[in-house]
């Protein structure tokens, strides 16, 4: 059984259609890339899946449960993390800070009981700090951890999103062009990260990426919009080798690959 499952699923603005009738089945532990050219409702279909935006028609279902309706707070609860493509960070607080904010969404302590230290929460408290270090030096910002989270490069910047988004304890993680901005080496540091989620943790990720050469290194699947609709799926070779798809996304020339 998928982990995400998407049926029929539409949203128009007005009279344009940005999504029309799309189906798609995510599976557990699975990294599935979902590619177009810009304009083709890539960040849409994650808007809805993330629960920013509802759709017109169709339905979302996550864990066999009908979510299509979902706030984003009870989607993440749920277990849905979202990382933005622009770096969504509590840029006052440090980079330590941000991932116990992370805990709040599942954790019994709230908010301002972990900044506030009340004495009720003070071993809930020493418990997320440890945990939380660990998941930052996941992400290789364990000697940050002091830093303002607003003095960071864009790269490490993009790796605390993920550290957040770790701290909810999600499933499915939504990743909004995780690459944009990096160096090569911030590149292959990231990609590296998602597959140890999967391999390790068993974390989903749906990936909206338009560098193609990493979609290709890292997705298991990928899935092509043009104009709102999935004109391909299938292994990543499979799609860029499609005529459609070199001829739909990437233009005439198939040595754009």
């Amino acid at each position: 059984m998928p982990l995400l499952e998407i049926r029929n699923l539409g949203k128009r603005f007005g009279g344009l259609a940005a999504v029309s009738e799309l189906d798609l089945d995510v599976g557990r532990g699975e990294i599935f890339g979902l590619i177009g050219p810009n304009g083709a409702g890539k960040t849409t279909v994650l808007n809805m899946v993330g629960g920013t935006l509802l759709p017109t028609r169709g339905k979302i279902i996550f864990r066999d449960e009908d979510i299509t309706k979902f706030p984003p707070y009870r989607r993440a609860r749920r277990g849905i993390a979202r990382v933005f493509q622009r770096d969504v960070l509590f840029r006052s607080l440090t980079v330590l800070e941000n991932v116990l904010a992370g805990f709040h969404l599942s954790s019994r302590t709230g908010f301002t009981e972990i900044f506030f230290k009340r004495p009720s929460t003070r071993s809930q408290e020493r418990v997320l700090h440890e945990k939380a270090m660990e998941i930052l030096q996941f992400v290789r910002l364990a000697q940050q951890a002091d830093e303002m989270a607003i003095n960071l490069p864009h790269g490490n910047q993009r790796a605390l999103c993920l550290a957040i988004a770790l701290a909810t304890q999600a499933q499915l993680f939504l990743l909004d062009e995780p690459l944009t901005g990096m160096s090569g080496e911030e590149i292959e540091a990231m990609m590296s990260m998602i597959r140890t989620l999967r391999d390790e943790r068993g974390i989903t990720s749906v990936v909206v990426e338009h560098n193609i050469r990493a979609v290709i290194g890292l997705c298991d699947r990928v899935a092509v919009l043009d104009y709102g609709r999935k004109i391909a799926e299938g292994s990543p070779k499979e799609v860029v080798g499609n005529p459609t798809v070199i001829e739909a996304y990437l233009g005439v020339e198939e040595n754009a690959i």
